[in-house]
């Protein structure tokens, strides 16, 4: 007899679990295709196909097409289906699409881009703030521009955190677990089909890390991730949060990107030429470099020639503390087992990023083994010149190579649909092939005043729209709901509207707006010329100054002077950023000189027609144009912080008052004429430079081309000249010590004045010991002083080599003198070799 299994009903609910995937129409198929990679977050015509298809839905799913497309009805598909002007809306997306990814590469080197973070699109919760979102653009404009680029990174569990605000103001920081199924990220696979894991070894145990990509237009993003079940409960949580946890958490975080980022990508097979370190966090990709090519047969020295040529170290980071350093302690239970690895002692290996503390920094190992470094501002570079001088004793600040790229934006990230329709229209479709060429912007003239000032106020609409939509949405038992529809009934379309927006740091100075509230009240409440404040901002939750910042502009906004006409709104993330820098007249900027890196928020604004008000700092410094923006002077009259700050906001009010409420306000037919000149002026002159176009095109020119030549010659051979340079160099370093100044003829100069266009000859015999060794000799002249860092090279000379005997050379200089004044001089000698592309690269000096 057939045994039969016996189900009782039960009075209960009994629920199974079912899963019904979406399953797509043949005519909707590229559908799938096109929410797989992230080029649709930067086109506008792809985001509107997936609006189409259900908006209401689209809005619920939080932009997201992956989630979407597996929750839009079998119905609605189909009825999609069958509609032709869909139809033909996708296939011309998906067109554009294909056409962009089968262009070829146009630039030789390939590059490995490594960062902590990246800001790409509000759905991928991989990003705190403006390192992430300029790695984010940085991407896109790979693709955009063909450069042969791949990025590493971390994939966090939870990312970042969500704001909320309590009544009173006081951020609470809520971490909400991302579901990575729900991603337009793939786990990646070996050949054989099985995912893919990476191991790392730490004290006593081996973790595995899976890998995600994220495919960026044409540029692959690979992303480690310790959160799965073949890790101990503690290592899973290496990638829970984005600098989360205590710092040996943060070690532990960046072993994984630049050890375990390095080993994914041999895993792979990808072979970079230029490994660009994007902030000290990915640092110690370079050991785990330098770990695999002792591994093939070079010595400790050769193997960091070649690492060196092909490295390039980017620092956003204007004062020491921001850079991160570990106890030598930690640093030993972690890498203890990696000198010998390498063939060199314990102190060896914490020289390579000891800083004058003791400690372990990263951004030190990055600069000792790149050889080249760069600030991202003109300013920031001289900023990174001082602080990093003192790894290269004998040189003064400004001879130092470390070189500067300022930051710029992604064009189709941030430039609002209306305003890209806009310049199709006006400025022509030559626009899109170059965004960083200024003769394109120049069309911006011809267009008529009127037409400027509609789509400025249809955008300003838009945004007031997202504002009551978000803030209704967003309505829970932390807000007073009398008092939010109070502020939203009293925003005005029509009021001179200004936007500051950004991560609450102190040094970002967002008190000084309120420094006399009296004088702004007055402001604000002017009946005939209202001016009305929109803030966001998130502060780090361990950084109580950042929070309590964001309480007192919170609880000044609640008072009845002010209700409606300040307004802070909660979570700033990518989407709100989109909409502020788009919408508001003016953007606000008042970081401490000069500790603003570069900023890129102003940037943004400007490719909306949004007009900046800043400290000249970072970006403002070079940017700033006069009739194109305003500026608050970057002279520091006190040196106490509280009587600059006084000062700083007096410039703010004078400024509000007498220019800025004035020009905007002065209206002909309802049209600012005087405005929207200043809006011209900033389209053709500013923005166009402060692109990611531009900005890649410098990394480039500047770096990445140079650097690949130079490594190709290193590593030729079997990395002939990288051991041969690393010979030369022990070599000239054992000689060193031993030069030795055989004869000086010189004017004395005790004895004698010289004139202006006088000839100042030198003629010097030295003996360097060993003979064929080549050694340069400049006559340097500077001024200044160096007890107070005021020292400088104005002028260096250098000596022809007149001849030769045996170890005996005789170098000679004549030289006109063609500036008056009072000057100090020296002469000195330093290693010279074809193969050293700066003096730091072999930074050996000797005085004479």
């Amino acid at each position: 007899m057939e045994n039969k299994r016996i189900f009782q009903p039960s009075t209960e609910p009994l629920w199974k679990s079912i899963i019904v995937k979406s399953k797509l129409p043949k005519e909707l198929m590229c559908l799938h295709e096109l929410s797989r990679n992230l080029w649709w977050c930067w086109n506008y015509d792809a985001l509107e196909v997936f609006e189409s298809i259900d908006q209401e839905l689209w809005e619920q799913v939080g932009k997201n097409p992956i989630l979407l497309l597996e929750k839009v009805s079998l119905s609605r598909l189909k009825v999609l289906a069958e509609d032709a002007v869909f139809v033909e809306n996708l296939n011309a997306v998906y067109s554009k699409f294909r056409t962009y990814l089968d262009r070829p590469f146009e630039y030789k080197p390939r590059i490995a881009y490594f960062s902590m973070e990246y800001g790409l699109t509000n759905i991928l919760k991989i990003y705190s703030g403006g390192l992430g979102i300029l790695a984010g653009d940085y991407l896109k404009e790979a693709s955009d521009s063909c450069v042969n680029m791949v990025g590493v990174g971390l994939l966090y569990r939870y990312g970042y955190f969500s704001q909320t605000l309590s009544v009173n103001g006081e951020q609470q920081a809520n971490y909400e677990a991302q579901e990575f199924q729900n991603l337009p990220i793939d786990e990646v696979r070996t050949k054989d089909g099985q995912l893919l894991y990476i191991p790392i070894n730490f004290p006593g145990r081996q973790i595995q890390l899976k890998v995600w990509k994220a495919q960026v237009g044409r540029v692959p993003l690979y992303l480690l991730d310790s959160d799965h079940v073949l890790n101990s409960q503690e290592d899973r949580q290496i990638t829970h949060t984005l600098y989360g946890g205590d710092w040996e958490n943060r070690l532990k975080q960046e072993i994984v990107l630049g050890m375990g980022g390095v080993r994914l990508l041999e895993a792979l097979g990808i072979e970079s030429d230029v490994y660009h370190c994007n902030e000290g966090h990915a640092a110690l990709l370079n050991v785990q470099r330098l770990v695999n090519l002792t591994d093939k047969d070079l010595k400790f020295d050769e193997a960091l020639e070649v690492v060196r040529v092909s490295s390039l170290f980017t620092t956003h980071t204007p004062v020491p503390a921001g850079h991160d350093s570990f106890d030598e302690g930690l640093m030993h239970r972690y890498f203890s087992h990696v000198p010998e690895l390498l063939n060199i002692s314990w102190n060896e290996f914490m020289d390579l990023g000891r800083e004058s503390s003791g400690k372990f920094s990263m951004s030190v190992l990055a600069a000792r083994t790149s050889q080249e470094m760069n600030g991202v501002s003109w300013l920031h570079g001289e900023v990174t010149k001082d602080m990093f001088k003192y790894l290269w004793p004998g040189f003064t600040a400004d001879e130092l190579h470390i070189n500067y790229v300022t930051n710029g934006v992604h064009y189709g990230t941030w430039t609002a649909s209306e305003m890209q329709r806009f310049y199709e229209e006006y400025i022509g479709s030559d626009l899109l092939k170059d965004v960083s060429n200024k003769s394109v912007w120049e069309k911006i003239y011809n267009v008529d005043d009127a037409v400027i000032w509609d789509v400025r106020k249809r955008l300003k609409k838009k945004l007031f729209d997202y504002v009551k939509n978000r803030t209704v949405s967003n309505l829970n038992a932390n807000v007073n709901p009398s008092r939010a529809i109070e502020v939203l009934d009293g925003l005005r379309p029509n009021a001179l509207t200004i936007g500051f927006a950004r991560r609450f740091a102190t040094y970002k100075r967002a008190h000084l707006l309120f420094t006399d509230l009296e004088r702004l009240s007055k402001i604000v409440n002017n009946p005939e010329h209202p001016v009305q404040f929109i803030f966001a901002g998130k502060a780090h939750p361990a950084d109580g100054g950042g929070q309590s910042l964001i309480k007192n502009i919170v609880e000044i906004s609640h008072r009845p002077e002010f209700l409606g006409k300040i307004i802070f709104l909660e979570n700033y993330d990518m989407e709100l950023s989109r909409r502020l820098i788009s919408g508001v007249d003016v953007w606000l900027n008042t970081p401490t000189r000069p500790l603003e890196a570069s900023g890129t928020s102003g940037q943004k604004a400007e490719l909306n027609g949004v007009l900046n008000f800043s400290v000249l700092d970072g970006w403002w410094y070079e940017g700033y144009k006069e009739d194109a923006g305003w500026a608050i002077t970057d002279k520091q009259t006190y040196r106490e912080t509280k009587y600059q700050d006084e000062l700083d906001a007096a410039i703010i009010y004078q400024t509000l008052e007498n220019e800025i409420i004035p020009l905007y306000y002065n209206q002909v037919k309802d049209v600012p004429k005087g405005w929207i000149s200043f809006i011209k002026k900033s389209l053709a002159q500013i923005a166009p430079e402060f692109t990611t176009k531009r900005m890649i095109t410098d990394y480039l020119n500047k770096f990445y081309i140079p650097q690949e030549k130079r490594g190709s010659v290193l590593i030729a051979n079997d990395f002939k000249s990288a051991r041969d340079l690393a010979a030369w160099k022990n070599e000239v370093r054992e000689m060193w010590d031993g030069i030795e100044v055989v004869d000086v003829e010189m004017p004395d100069i005790s004895k004698e004045v010289l004139g202006i266009g006088d000839l100042y000859k030198i003629r010097i015999t030295l003996d360097k010991k060993v003979a064929d060794v080549d050694l340069g000799m400049e006559l340097v002249f500077a001024t200044g002083s160096d007890s107070d860092s005021t020292l400088k090279v104005v002028h260096t000379e250098p000596f022809e080599l007149e001849k030769t005997e045996g170890t005996l050379s005789t170098y000679k200089v004549a030289l006109a003198l063609t500036y008056p004044g009072y000057f100090k001089f020296g002469i000195r000698i330093f290693p010279s070799n074809t193969l050293l592309p700066h003096k730091q690269d072999f930074p050996l000096l000797k005085w004479l």
